[in-house]
């Protein structure tokens, strides 16, 4: 990249993903409490540059969410999770490596925590994407494991309820990474390992309560 002294021109859509990459870095190094004029110290532009690209820090705050989270999306993630050739615990299993692979980075994780903290709303976007795209997904299968035909005709719509179990396990991924690349906690144990317990663990719990859950969740609504 070139500095504020001079240097060579770039085309404007390499330039910008420059400036895109350097603020990803320095947001999940020191938080978005920053100034623009550290953040263009750090990058090596001047702040005119950095408007012509990213006309308020706002802009560039959502940018650097759409980089490191949505696109991150994969919409193949539904569709596996519904390949019910395969047993559902497999499945977990193949998603969560999946996802972690994708999104459980360190600056993922860091400007995630950060922007949390700082009260943004990008936070609660994601985790409602989350939901939508995936928990919901995710329920639908536990019903298909855990209910019988009757269960499932009498459940109605997906509760809050069975949205918090889900939670539960994801969650539970979730804070591993956080006590990796927050912490910089070491489980001692693979990544892999301990995703088979968690899921284990979740679907040994949710074969006993599962239903009963769903049917009190309909009597309730």
């Amino acid at each position: 990249m070139a500095t504020k002294g001079g240097g060579a021109r770039l085309d404007p859509q390499t330039r910008r993903r420059q400036i895109l990459d350097a603020a990803i870095a320095y947001f999940a190094e020191a938080g978005f409490g920053v100034q623009t004029r550290e953040l263009t110290r750090r990058i090596g532009v001047s702040q005119p540059l950095l408007y012509r690209y990213f006309p308020s820090k706002q802009h560039l705050i959502e940018a650097v969410f759409d980089e490191v989270f949505l696109s991150r999306m994969n919409d193949d993630w539904v569709r596996q999770l519904r390949e019910r050739a395969m047993p559902l615990r497999e499945r977990l299993i193949r998603f969560y490596g999946q996802y972690a692979q994708a999104t459980y980075r360190p600056e993922w994780i860091r400007i995630y925590m950060y922007a949390g903290l700082a009260g943004d709303r990008l936070n609660r976007d994601y985790l409602s994407l989350v939901r939508r795209r995936l928990l919901n997904a995710m329920c639908e299968e536990f019903r298909i494991a855990f209910l019988d035909d009757a269960q499932r005709e009498q459940a109605g719509p997906i509760s809050a309820r069975e949205i918090e179990l889900v939670w539960n396990l994801h969650g539970s991924m979730f804070y591993w990474a956080v006590r990796k690349h927050v912490f910089g906690v070491r489980a001692g144990l693979s990544f892999e390992t301990r995703t088979a317990d968690a899921i284990d663990l979740f679907m040994a719990g949710a074969s006993q309560r599962y239903a009963m859950v769903v049917a009190q969740s309909a009597q309730g609504r």
